[in-house]
């Protein structure tokens, strides 16, 4: 079976390995490493796992325009950047190019649109492919061919999910996933959703109607008047919420083989005073 692909959700390892370590571990001139050094650890431990034939770290805008456009509370109550994450934000992208790691940067799309695409990208040319993340939103790209490595908590390993597990999880497939989104809404993002819809309900009536469109439709006939009052009169406001679930299209092409450097990026590592993550990745040359 061919290498997969590994697309990493850069910005959400870098904040969980942020938390996750203490920023009592530091570097060259004294400066928190631990983003750094656990994102860093978080890769190098799906790389010796799966063997991917390369490794993608994705980068975009903190709020894609037109999802900001189309609810003004997405994202709006996220806070700043923490001061000692942003010198380390700064260099990821230099770092993680050290050690081979191709790095995407999108202007207007979101680190999430980017990893959509690769595994589109994967699936068309007959590949698999493997998405690091601490998102849920990225469910909806399990499939046979591509596996969700979920990171729940901190900075331990993550936990494959395919279309199995999100159905395990939710009781929807993961095609459904912003159709679910629209209806329960998501907080961590500022999706509000349905007005009392719950995963239990959203599932519910996924179940029963398959898409958001045709739960809207069939919002007429639903017995309890609440409900049926929130869907007939937020209809347009849902199909809003599920395009902004939906992952939208980075136009970008499929990423080519490429190894890991562990030289380099033993090199990089020693540079900003890793000198354990050095010793470590230089010995597997």
């Amino acid at each position: 079976m061919a290498a997969p692909l590994l697309a990493v959700d850069a910005p959400s390892i870098l904040y969980r390995a942020f938390y996750g370590l203490p920023d009592s571990i530091k570097g060259a001139g004294g400066q928190p490493v631990n983003a750094l050094l656990g994102a860093a650890n978080l890769i190098i431990q799906e790389i010796q796992r799966h063997e991917p034939r390369a490794v993608v770290a994705c980068f975009g805008a903190e709020a894609a325009a037109y999802r900001v456009e189309t609810h003004a509370g997405y994202h709006a109550a996220r806070p700043e950047m923490p001061e000692d994450l942003v010198p380390q934000w700064e260099v990821a992208g230099a770092f993680f190019e050290a050690f081979g790691w191709t790095v995407f940067q999108h202007e207007t799309l979101e680190a999430d649109d980017l990893l959509g695409t690769f595994s589109r990208l994967e699936e068309e040319a007959g590949g698999r492919c493997l998405l690091l993340t601490g998102d849920r939103d990225m469910f909806q790209c399990a499939s046979e061919r591509t596996t969700v490595l979920y990171l729940s908590t901190g900075i331990r390993g993550a936990s494959e999910v395919g279309p199995e597990e999100v159905r395990e999880r939710y009781g929807i497939d993961p095609a459904q996933v912003p159709d679910f989104i629209a209806l329960r809404g998501d907080p961590s993002d500022g999706i509000p959703g349905a007005k009392g819809v719950g995963e239990k309900t959203a599932a519910a009536l996924l179940a029963a109607h398959e898409t958001l469109e045709g739960v809207l439709a069939a919002a007429n006939a639903i017995t309890k008047p609440a409900l049926r009052k929130t869907l007939m009169e937020s209809g347009d406001e849902l199909a809003g919420f599920k395009h902004m679930a939906t992952l939208q299209d980075a136009g970008i092409k499929r990423a080519p083989d490429q190894p890991s450097d562990w030289q380099r990026g033993g090199q990089a590592a020693r540079g900003l005073g890793m000198e354990r993550l050095a010793e470590r990745v230089e010995a597997f040359t």
